[in-house]
């Protein structure tokens, strides 16, 4: 298997990919990171939920996608923004609103992983790691 220089990217290519060609599920290698993408995804309603299975180094997530009751996916499209040659950090005030509303930032803060409206909320700012809608 090769090696991977951002997985966080690769698992929202995956999950883009599946949503896109109608999969129901997909299987990522599992990171904690990962792990609380998925939790926030599911939260916002964008997938139906996932799990974890395996031990050590050897666990996996997989992922259910969503769709709406016309077959088309909910998840329109997922845009990686921090990337490893390039950090974007923001403060609580610049934490962007995606579509007005219509997606969501998903912000890695020092208070964990977050939507961009509850970092506002909270006023705490870090880095953006994906925009989705």
């Amino acid at each position: 298997m090769a090696v991977l220089s951002d997985p966080i990217s690769d698992f929202l290519t995956r999950l883009k990919n599946a949503s896109s060609a109608g999969n129901e599920a997909f299987t990522a290698p599992c990171s904690k990171i990962k792990v609380e993408i998925a939790r926030i995804l599911q939260e916002e309603g964008y997938i139906w939920g996932y799990e974890v299975t395996g031990e050590g180094t050897q666990k996996e997530i997989k992922v259910k996608t969503k769709f709406n009751q016309q077959g088309k996916p909910v998840l329109t499209n997922v845009k990686r923004v921090s990337k490893p040659g390039r950090r974007q950090y923001v403060s609580s005030e610049e934490v962007p609103r995606v579509l007005s509303g219509l997606g969501i930032a998903i912000i890695s803060t020092s208070h964990g992983v977050m939507t961009g409206t509850q970092a506002r909320k909270q006023s705490i700012g870090g880095e953006i790691l994906a925009l989705v809608w």
